[in-house]
């Protein structure tokens, strides 16, 4: 089977006594691309001195990451608009979106830069990476702001009702990233995910952190996108192999790899 992981920080410093073991270990359970959300100039430069080490495997994003967003907000985004302008390869831009879960100090900046990004996004056609964490209604108010420019791009950890999933459709050509608490108990993206159809469905771990169950507690990485696999299977009654072929054409389709 194969895999596409369409959400993995692997360059992050939690990888670093050795960026390459987890990279292999991915790819020898199957999971032939993976996908690398920008969070902030900080940890770019090993983002893309990673993904340089592997191209065709690791795909580099650019953004501007909510909970990193500030007063000096346009800053970063002229950097990102700088290196997209010097010719810097990227997939999607993002991880960008709205988080009113550890702070709503910057909330207005959030939600400028957020639509800021769509965008460049829509100008580059690019898909967007979504970060949304009890902010759906701030960001439904970007997207329909938004809609006549025809997004497109996924809502990264979804963790919401169908009702929420059929809203954000409205807006856009949006798929769902399903990742390792789907695995957890009493996880309501459990059932939710029964009902999201699986041309929607994008297969991600946000490794190092949402470790599927059985590793739940140790650090996350790519090499377990099968568990989550697994989980949306038996959850929808289908074999594996048909959500590893699904999920990787979405992927695909949506960040033209």
């Amino acid at each position: 089977m194969y895999f596409i992981d369409t959400h993995t920080h692997l360059y992050d410093e939690q990888f670093a006594e050795d960026y390459e073991a987890p990279i292999q270990r991915a790819l020898a359970a199957g999971v032939k691309k993976m996908i690398l959300p920008d969070i902030d100039k900080t940890s770019r430069e090993n983002m893309f001195a990673l993904a340089s080490k592997h191209p065709g495997v690791l795909f580099p994003c650019l953004g501007l990451h909510p909970t990193s967003t500030g007063a000096d907000w346009r800053d970063e985004l002229d950097e990102i608009e700088s290196r997209i302008a010097s010719g810097t390869g990227i997939w999607a831009i993002g991880e960008t979106g709205m988080d009113c879960y550890w702070s709503k100090e910057f909330v207005r900046e959030q939600e400028a830069a957020f639509e800021a990004q769509i965008r460049i996004a829509c100008r580059l056609g690019l898909p967007v990476i979504v970060h949304s964490r009890n902010a759906t209604e701030l960001i439904l108010n970007v997207l329909k702001r938004c809609k006549s420019l025809s997004p497109a791009g996924v809502f990264h950890a979804f963790g919401g009702s169908i009702e929420t999933f059929r809203d954000l459709s409205r807006t856009g050509d949006w798929y769902v990233g399903i990742g390792g608490v789907v695995t957890y108990k009493n996880a309501s993206i459990a059932e939710t995910v029964r009902e999201i159809p699986l041309e929607r469905i994008l297969l991600e771990t946000d490794s190092p952190y949402l470790t599927p169950a059985p590793h739940r507690g140790k650090r996350n990485e790519s090499s377990y996108i099968p568990f989550v696999a697994e989980k949306i299977a038996a959850q929808k009654g289908i074999s594996m192999a048909e959500v590893a072929a699904a999920t990787s054409a979405n992927a695909e389709k949506l960040f033209k790899i």
